[in-house]
């Protein structure tokens, strides 16, 4: 009779990720590809003026429906200048967020598979945007961002080299940042319901 020993798995976490899930994540993915499937959404009702809410309730993934523990809502509004009344950031200034919220989270996760621990990260994010797009007003300058310039402080005991690997990483692993920059098909229907 083969004798039988059980192995007892330290859970591993770094940066505040559990490194140790987050391999078995990879793991799982590796295995049905179907896992790494997610659909997030969110829903807007506009409120007046430039002034709008979104409300984040739940989202799709590893083949089944995952509710927020509390809904998430948001507003979004235009300052002063731009005839709002200031109630929430603008819809720009919330790309910028999502851009260096999705940056970090990809820096971060990935710094801690590699094993480098992070006691810091700072960014700046910095658009530039000219109006005569969105008022129509010029058909040579884009209704959105003409660029958008990130810069990353990062306080960890490794090599400016191996801090610009993790910028690095981080652009190519995060989702936002890859929306922004490669055309990604969005589709805009009216509901006839």
């Amino acid at each position: 009779m083969a004798q039988q020993t059980t192995k007892q798995q330290t859970e591993i976490v770094l940066n505040g990720v559990n490194v140790t899930r987050l391999l078995d994540t990879v793991d799982a993915v590796k295995g049905d590809g179907d896992i790494a499937k997610f659909k997030f959404r969110v829903r807007n009702q506009w409120i007046s003026g430039g002034h709008n809410r979104t409300t984040i309730t739940d989202f799709h993934g590893a083949k089944q429906d995952h509710p927020h523990e509390k809904p998430f809502e948001e507003d979004a509004d235009e300052a002063d200048i731009l005839l709002g009344e200031d109630t929430g950031p603008n819809p720009v200034e919330y790309l910028l967020t999502g851009l260096a919220g999705c940056l970090t989270s990809s820096l971060i996760y990935h710094a801690a598979a590699k094993g480098i621990e992070i006691r810091g990260v700072e960014s700046r994010l910095e658009g530039d945007l000219d109006l005569r797009g969105f008022l129509g007003l010029s058909k040579d300058v884009p209704v959105g961002y003409e660029r958008i310039r990130v810069v990353f402080k990062i306080d960890a005991d490794v090599s400016e080299e191996q801090k610009e690997e993790l910028i690095q990483m981080a652009q190519k692993y995060s989702p936002v940042f890859n929306t922004v920059s490669n055309p990604t098909p969005v589709t805009v229907q009216l509901d006839r319901a």
